[in-house]
């Protein structure tokens, strides 16, 4: 049988021990169940931000031990959901696990077909600070709409699988405005947003410090084509490093598309380094009118 968990059923979801109900980033109408008679076979976790309306991704399965088909029961617990991202974290070379490559067969066969790797990178206040910017400026900008259309010039040759994908579905000022909408639920204060411009007043880009329940991140670091190629990438993570540090974080974590090249080699010269590996399984793009859930 499939239910979503009842109230009754928080402290005794295997699985989600010590998942955060209490702030509502979990739901129990997020979390659905395989259940034979009272025992708990299967579970399937949505996560979200505490006043979203819907969740944002798929986050947990488990099964119990024993459990003969894992991957058919996670498939059908997670066809209950309209097809959000699945993200599943592991470890450099852990992608072969067994445990991975059976959610993400899971996640295959409920329609998440399209597999993207992202790199997880750190700096701690261990590491050398990167050295700040001297041939830009960087100014607040408190129109979201202003930012949108930043953001919207920046999707253009993004590298980004979720950007071409948002823009794909949306086309690029909406897809825009969504991602600003996302950022701005995130912890970090709205007003820390920078956008940057050359000596000549021309607009380079802008870099958004952030944060999430586990800390400090780079929330966002985009260029505007024009001005790509002569390695501002590094100075908009400079900026938000120090920004960051400056604030007393002693980790500052952020993640790049494997196939992002460019950005990950700017965080490898300012010295993050990678600690872990994101997996996002995703439904195949298609316009907004005719995805499920949208």
């Amino acid at each position: 049988m499939f239910r979503t968990m009842a109230e009754a059923d928080l402290g005794r979801v295997p699985g989600l021990i010590g998942r955060s109900y209490d702030t509502r980033n979990y739901r129990p109408e997020w979390t659905w169940l395989a259940t034979d008679g009272d025992e708990i076979k299967a579970v399937a976790a949505w996560w979200g931000f505490p006043t979203g309306e819907q969740p944002l991704a798929l986050d947990t399965l488990y099964a119990a031990p024993g459990e003969a088909d894992p991957v058919a029961v996670w498939a059908a617990l997670i066809r209950r959901m309209p097809p959000f991202d699945y993200h599943l974290f592991t470890t450099p070379g852990g992608e072969k696990d067994p445990e991975v490559t059976q959610r993400l067969a899971a996640a295959r066969a409920a329609g998440l077909s399209e597999i993207v790797e992202r790199l997880r990178y750190e700096w701690t206040a261990g590491d050398p600070l990167p050295r700040r910017s001297t041939r830009l400026t960087f100014a607040a900008e408190p129109d979201d709409e202003a930012f949108a259309k930043i953001f919207a010039m920046i999707s253009e040759g993004s590298l980004d699988a979720a950007t071409r994908e948002g823009v794909a579905r949306l086309g690029a000022l909406e897809q825009a405005r969504e991602d600003i909408a996302v950022y701005k639920q995130m912890r970090d204060p709205r007003d820390r947003w920078r956008v940057a411009f050359d000596r000549d007043g021309n607009l380079v880009g802008c870099a958004l410090p952030s944060a999430n329940d586990g800390g400090p991140v780079v929330g966002y670091v985009g260029v505007v084509p024009e001005q790509r190629g002569n390695g501002y990438a590094d100075d908009l993570l400079a900026e938000i490093t120090h920004m960051l540090a400056e604030d007393g974080a002693t980790t500052i974590r952020a993640d790049t598309d494997r196939g992002n090249t460019p950005m990950a080699a700017s965080f490898e010269r300012l010295g993050y380094h990678i600690f872990a590996i994101r997996l996002v399984a995703s439904a195949p793009s298609q316009p907004e009118e005719g995805r499920l859930g949208a």
